[in-house]
């Protein structure tokens, strides 16, 4: 086993070992648990949120104990990275990789949990939710920010980003942070590219179209055009792999 604890977070080592041995039928469970599975724990009277990531097939166990950093350390890395320039995740405190001689077997990415913030999703989805365009075009605000420091978040979905009201201005905390990407520059275009997992709401892609246009110095219709062929270049992505995996089901078991 290999764990790291952020500074502070040291005495409550044992406390998240003894949690990992009950992760099965502990817990409280967040979302449906079917690919990674989200848990929130008690320690000491304070929430903590436990990510158990996918098991791997045979080869990437391999490569993630040799080659690649796990999801997990990735996780931990980039939330310390975002946290060093001014950027806001919920508080990491360890990551833990278990191996065997093969490969990487199980690992884990505990952080801080955030109580009762709504996300950007929710947000999107309620048309009546309070503030919901100033919201919406700090959102926008924070991408910029993001790409001027030449941060690519991949998973840029509305549900990983979580909302609380600090000083009577949004604040975006990122979760799911495994998949990120660093430029020393990005073009326009790969910029607005990295809207295709948003939504496919034409009134907000407005607003965020609009709210870049002006902080990049770009056409709000330029923006607003190629946003939307990211978005639906990625709807077409998520049906072929639904048909793929649909004529694969049908396929004789050899």
């Amino acid at each position: 086993m290999k764990s790291f604890y952020a500074d502070g977070f040291r005495h409550v080592e044992t406390k998240i070992l003894n949690v990992l041995k009950n992760f099965k039928t502990g817990g409280i469970l967040i979302g449906p648990g079917s690919r990674n599975v989200v848990k929130i724990f008690d320690i000491d009277g304070e929430r903590f949120n436990f990510k158990s990531f996918k098991q791997h097939n045979v080869i990437n166990r391999h490569v993630y104990k040799y080659y690649r950093k796990s999801k997990a350390k990735r996780s931990f890395e980039y939330a310390q990275l975002l946290l060093s320039k001014g950027f806001h995740t919920p508080e990491p405190v360890a990551y833990i990789e278990n191996f065997d001689f093969w490969g990487v077997t199980s690992s884990y990415y505990i952080s801080r949990q955030l109580e009762d913030s709504p996300t950007l999703m929710e947000v999107i989805v309620n048309q009546s939710f309070p503030e919901r365009e100033k919201i919406i075009r700090e959102y926008a605000q924070l991408i910029f920010r993001l790409h001027e420091e030449g941060f690519e978040f991949l998973d840029n979905a509305p549900g990983n980003f979580i909302i609380k009201n600090e000083s009577g201005r949004s604040q975006f905390y990122m979760v799911d942070l495994n998949r990120m990407s660093f430029h020393q520059e990005m073009n326009l275009d790969k910029r607005l590219k990295n809207f295709a997992r948003l939504t496919s709401d034409s009134e907000v892609i407005r607003m965020i179209s609009d709210e870049y246009a002006q902080l990049v110095g770009s056409s709000g219709d330029y923006c607003f055009n190629r946003i939307t062929e990211a978005i639906n270049g990625m709807v077409r992505k998520r049906k072929m792999k639904k048909i793929l995996k649909f004529y694969k089901f049908l396929l004789p078991k050899r």
